[in-house]
């Protein structure tokens, strides 16, 4: 996965963008593409997974096939969190 991180769009304090490449190559995480009316090249995406250390990371990205843009990312909130968990526990 090739990672855009020129002038994001957030604060990388937070969440490190080694910390949200690694939620991305979570085996177990999520990736859902929000409900909206309309359908254009750039649709963001939801992104739910853990990153090496165990963190939960919650992201909101587009992708052209080639790139990923992180337009956002955070911790997960613990609602968030159960989400995941129950999710994961329902593909085992």
């Amino acid at each position: 996965m090739d990672f855009d991180w020129l002038d994001a769009p957030f604060e990388l304090k937070t969440v490190n963008p080694r910390e949200i490449e690694e939620s991305f190559e979570d085996p177990f995480c999520l990736r859902l593409l929000p409900d909206t009316d309309k359908q254009n090249a750039e649709n963001r995406y939801f992104h739910l997974g853990k990153s090496i250390g165990n963190r939960h990371i919650w992201s909101l990205f587009w992708t052209d096939g080639k790139k990923y843009r992180i337009i956002f990312a955070r911790e997960m909130t613990p609602e968030e969190i159960n989400f995941y968990e129950r999710k994961n526990s329902e593909y085992l």
